[in-house]
């Protein structure tokens, strides 16, 4: 069974950045959708941000400029620089794989990491 490893996360004082990185099965940076989620405790996950297999982006309104989606193709490895980090963006973050529009897309998730923004 496909699956995604993420890494990058940690502790960082509020204002600080991590760049969070999630490894997707060979093909998948080519040819699927991408996004990243979050979620805290007692919250639903919360959508972030998508890049298509084409590379074009979008965001959730909440992220105001201070996130970056990003992927590595020859890495198979998708990214997310987030700076200007506040307490509100302590979750943990999930990347996920889209179900299209490639046909050997399946939707996956990874298992999640934590990020904790504390002064």
């Amino acid at each position: 069974q496909e699956h995604l490893v993420e890494s990058g996360g940690g502790s960082v004082q509020p204002g600080g950045s991590l760049r969070l990185s999630c490894t997707v099965p060979k093909g998948y940076s080519d040819n699927c959708g991408m996004e990243w989620y979050r979620q805290t405790a007692g919250k639903q996950r919360e959508w972030i941000s998508y890049i298509s297999a084409d590379g074009s982006t979008t965001y959730a309104n909440f992220v105001k400029g201070r996130f970056t989606i990003s992927k590595d193709k020859a890495k198979e490895t998708m990214y997310l620089q987030m700076y200007s980090l506040e307490l509100e963006d302590t979750a943990m973050y999930f990347c996920k794989t889209s179900s299209g529009p490639g046909p050997m897309c399946d939707s996956i998730w990874g298992q999640g990491i934590q990020v904790t923004v504390s002064s």
